[in-house]
């Protein structure tokens, strides 16, 4: 009688605490790596709520077929768990969020160099973590029993479950974009926290995006050299360091006149630096700045980065071994173009593989691959360091030691309550940024090199700039000056400064657009081509002031010149100065 009443919904009710079991048991597989993430505040609560979410979808077969709840529940958690040892494990090892980066490491390895990985990385309390982990998902399958509900009632638990989990957010996408393949990207993007859609999304993004950089690197081999290269350093040893920033706005920095000590470090090194204060970049986005930063691309030539030699092209041709250490995501949509540069490398060391951008992840990491580029034997090297810097979100930047600002002290009034953590989050987020910069010119010092090291950025960044107090980020079409004014600062080392010593006072203030750095970096290291134009080298005697445009070059009539929005200020009022809002076009 009593199953017959369980079957029919009877008398005694739903059995609310069987389906409590069922669903902890498959949130399970998800959930224990989203809820370490959220513990170690590695990454926002976006995942955790997707897992959440998406765990309800494998209640529908028990729900179904009640009489065989405790086998599906066994066949779907054994595949749910080994799908999920991927994650578990990855996190354990690395403390990031699996994705298609690390699919993308894994594929690029051979067997010789999985095996150091693993070597370096592995640890005892790995196997009782492994060990502890599958027996917590044996535990809660004992718990697991059939639910019995009418069969109108199962149907329709059923389907508000598979709405909630993916019928909503792929209707909401496909609703909201015209084209499919962004609507599925945005729907992928939303299942891809929860097993086992890391792996099946993960995989196509990787296939996806593998195939848009093979073209890319297909293209760049079609790519004649440069004509007539002469090295006035050839055959002599060198090592050069190119250090890339992300969203650092050199108005929140000390080094120019920033009041607050957010780079104490370079402060110190001051002596030591040629320090450029008057450098902007085209745009204030990470992947369109770089197309033009490193190559013959820029704001009138926007497509040039494909038909031109890259900066790693040009360097390998003067015969440098290079490298590339990047702590950006390492293969994504966004980030593909950034990859295909960094394979035209001959050793890539790639160190973040996060699911998401807005994660904890340090530029420290950096330290241990650029010591060994450094001891490499090799007599010619190129380093390309390419840091996360202060991208947002700012609090993801920096270690807890380093939470040097909390209060309202050096702060501009203009900045509310409810931005101070923000503001001040930022600003220790530019202070690790200093650490993390002076560190790696210390220890390229350390190794008495003939070389130099370049640092600057990809593009600012507007966090409550006064007088514009509101303005958070970056947006092309409404631009203030903290979006796209750069640091940009040389170090030689002394061998290389006595063999060729140059005066550079009379460029630091010269005004210059990053779109032209090749021509400035070519000076800088002594490389001549027939390509190559004096007149947009930053440290040319030739040098030649352009416009410094700004905008989508896409859209020619949007390009405006920075001096349209730039503050009339010097460098030690610069960091508090904003034009009026009447200067800035309203329409880009």
């Amino acid at each position: 009688m009593a199953a017959v009443e369980r079957m029919a919904g009877g008398s005694k009710g739903t059995d609310w605490a069987g389906l409590g079991w069922m669903f902890l048991f498959f949130w399970y597989f998800s959930g224990v790596t989203q809820l370490l993430i959220q513990l170690t505040g590695t990454a926002g609560f976006a995942g955790f709520r997707q897992a959440f979410l998406l765990s309800a979808l494998w209640l529908v077969p028990l729900l179904l077929f009640p009489a065989r709840a405790r086998l599906l529940a066994a066949l779907l958690g054994g595949f749910l768990w080994l799908c999920s040892l991927a994650g578990f494990g990855y996190f354990l090892i690395y403390g990031q969020e699996f994705s298609q980066s690390v699919i993308f490491i894994l594929f690029e390895s051979n067997v010789s160099e999985g095996s150091e990985y693993l070597a370096q990385y592995f640890a005892w309390w790995m196997v009782p973590a492994f060990l502890a982990y599958g027996l917590g998902a044996w535990l809660l399958w004992r718990r697991v029993r059939p639910v019995y509900l009418t069969r109108p009632v199962a149907l329709l638990a059923s389907l508000a479950m598979l709405f909630a989990s993916v019928g909503y957010p792929a209707i909401r996408q496909f609703s909201k974009h015209d084209n499919p393949l962004t609507a599925l990207e945005n729907f992928e993007e939303r299942i891809e926290p929860a097993t086992p859609w890391q792996l099946v999304v993960g995989y196509r993004q990787y296939r996806a995006q593998l195939a848009n950089m093979q073209a890319l690197l297909e293209g760049s081999r079609q790519i004649a050299p440069l004509r007539n290269l002469q090295d006035a350093h050839a055959g002599q040893p060198a090592t050069l360091v190119l250090v890339i920033g992300e969203s650092t706005n050199r108005q929140r920095m000390s080094l120019y006149g920033y009041p607050r000590q957010t780079t104490p470090e370079l402060d110190q090194l001051r002596d030591q630096l040629q320090v450029f204060d008057n450098v902007v970049t085209p745009r204030p986005y990470t992947i369109e700045a770089l197309q033009q930063v490193l190559t013959f691309a820029d704001q009138e030539n926007p497509e040039a980065y494909l038909s031109t030699p890259s900066l790693v092209s040009l360097m390998k041709q003067a015969g440098y071994k290079t490298y590339w250490i990047t702590n950006q995501q390492t293969i994504t949509k966004r980030n593909t173009m950034l990859t295909t540069f960094s394979k035209q490398a001959d050793e890539q060391f790639y160190l973040n593989n996060n699911r998401e951008q807005n994660a904890r992840q340090y530029d420290g990491d950096v330290f241990e691959p650029f010591a060994k580029v450094l001891a490499d034997t090799a007599p010619r090297k190129f380093v390309v360091v390419h840091l996360l810097g202060a991208h947002m979100s700012y609090q993801y930047r920096y270690p807890p030691e380093f939470e040097h600002f909390t209060d309202r002290s050096g702060a501009p009034d203009s900045v509310t309550d409810d931005q101070l953590p923000t503001y001040n989050s930022y600003d220790n987020a530019v202070r690790y940024n200093d650490h993390v910069v002076a560190s790696l010119i210390k220890r390229f010092a350390a190794t008495d090199p003939n070389g130099l090291l370049l640092y600057l950025a990809d593009h600012g960044e507007a966090v409550f700039d006064a007088p514009k107090g509101g303005v958070l980020g970056r947006n092309e079409a409404a631009p203030t000056s903290p979006m796209y004014t750069i640091p940009f600062i040389v170090w030689h080392s002394p061998r290389w400064q006595a063999a060729q010593p140059r005066d550079f006072s009379l460029a630091l203030g010269r005004p210059y657009s990053s779109s032209h750095f090749i021509h400035t970096w070519s000076d800088l290291v002594g490389l001549r081509y027939a390509e190559f134009d004096a007149s947009k080298s930053l440290v040319s005697a030739e040098f030649k002031p352009r416009p410094l445009l700004i905008g989508n070059p896409a859209q020619p009539q949007s390009l405006i010149d920075f001096s349209l929005i730039k503050p009339k200020a010097t460098t030690s009022n610069l960091a508090q100065q904003e034009p009026p809002s009447k200067e800035v076009p309203r329409a880009l």
